[in-house]
């Protein structure tokens, strides 16, 4: 039995992605499966149905875990609030409770310089990551309260460190960082644990990156002193655990930068 039977975690960007080598290349599947590990009941949610379902067929085989996929896109012109609602309406249908929520989705135009950006570039990270994030703490919080449970949400060193065409994706994650520290200081009472990682993993969509914009990804993503880049599940995952587990709390509101494994709070 895990940290986390019958607990339920709420995922989003949770679905499998893998790298060119097949390993896991998603930081919110390799937290799924960190989860899955350890008895939680999932909900995975994200824009791509294929990876949805290949998360779901993979998680369930191995693990035996009951997870729930729905597809849900927080972007501009859409009825967001629904979007993410029914998200909620069809966990707690399912489960009757939500113990984590870990807002780690977030889509952007990487390599576009800031002069060169589009409004609809620059809402793209911003629904994606930040608008996401506030809607679903915001209905998630009454089932929060409940369960005493934890948030956890995502920012980046882009925000931290001011990357390179990066002007979009920082101001979404700068948000996230500035909302979860509200949250914390606002939930806390309510015995909600809030957190943020910054994290530093070898993705798909950093391998991508690489790819598409190689002066961008050279003068942003360095080898950390470790010399690996942090591992979605066995470093990132097991922290994203670690948060939830009733045993061991970090005090609320503290920012987890995750490089190469090494872990720090600034």
């Amino acid at each position: 039995m895990g940290f986390l039977t019958g607990k339920t975690a709420i995922i989003t960007g949770g679905g499998r992605s893998v790298l060119s080598d097949g390993r896991c290349g998603s930081i919110g599947y390799g937290i799924a499966t960190a989860y899955a590990k350890e008895g939680a009941n999932l909900v995975i949610t994200g824009r791509n149905v294929k990876k949805l379902e290949d998360a779901k067929e993979e998680l369930e085989r191995l693990y035996g875990n009951q997870v729930l996929t729905v597809q849900a896109d927080v972007s501009s012109g859409a009825d967001n609030e629904a979007i993410v609602q029914n998200v909620v309406d069809q966990t707690m249908e399912v489960f009757g409770r939500i113990d984590v929520l870990i807002n780690n989705a977030q889509a952007s135009a990487s390599g576009v310089t800031l002069a060169d950006h589009t409004t609809e570039q620059f809402d793209l990270a911003l629904y994606s990551g930040l608008y996401a994030t506030f809607y679903y703490m915001k209905a998630c919080y009454p089932h929060l309260v409940r369960t005493k449970g934890t948030v956890i949400n995502f920012a980046s060193g882009a925000g931290l460190f001011g990357n390179f065409g990066q002007c979009a994706y920082a101001a979404a994650k700068e948000g996230v960082r500035g909302l979860t520290r509200v949250a914390a200081n606002e939930w806390g009472k309510d015995g909600i644990n809030v957190n943020i990682i910054c994290p530093l993993a070898w993705t798909a969509q950093l391998e991508n990156f690489e790819k598409a914009y190689p002066d961008a990804f050279k003068q942003n993503v360095k080898m950390p002193p470790m010399g690996h880049y942090g591992d979605p599940e066995k470093e990132i995952g097991r922290v994203c655990v670690q948060l939830a587990s009733p045993d061991f709390k970090f005090m609320s509101g503290e920012t987890l930068t995750l490089e190469g494994g090494m872990g720090q709070r600034p």
